[in-house]
């Protein structure tokens, strides 16, 4: 069993930026992929970015490449999402997800655990 914890939303003005954290707990996760979705009201779950535990790969999608990094923390256990110059598209709910592999779903139901969600909201 894995559990995965955000943290670090808030509300910051547009052009700001701000660091999730993914905290993982229970299993090894060598095997595993760690991936931000995120979800604006009345719209689907979508996702943002990426990384393979054993190798540290990255995926970031299009809207978020150059603006948001995806970076993990061995010893910490933790996995973080910086995103920097946010835009008020950018508001959503913020979810980390973990997958057994090494691809990178964009469909929900290939991810067996979630966190809770963390809320960010871009002001403009």
């Amino acid at each position: 069993q894995v559990q995965l914890a955000e943290s670090g939303g808030g509300l910051v003005q547009a052009g700001g930026s701000l660091r999730l954290s993914c905290a993982v707990s229970g299993r090894s996760l060598s095997d595993h992929v760690i991936v931000w979705f995120r979800q604006a009201p009345g719209e689907e779950r979508t996702f943002v970015a990426g990384i393979r535990w054993r190798d540290d790969y990255t995926h970031s999608a299009d809207p978020v490449r150059g603006r948001f990094t995806i970076s993990r923390d061995n010893a910490k256990s933790t996995v973080y999402l910086q995103m920097n110059r946010l835009k008020p598209e950018d508001t959503a709910v913020y979810y980390c997800a973990a997958a057994r592999g090494a691809i990178f779903w964009i469909f929900t139901n290939k991810y067996d655990y979630w966190g809770q969600g963390t809320q960010v909201t871009v002001s403009s």
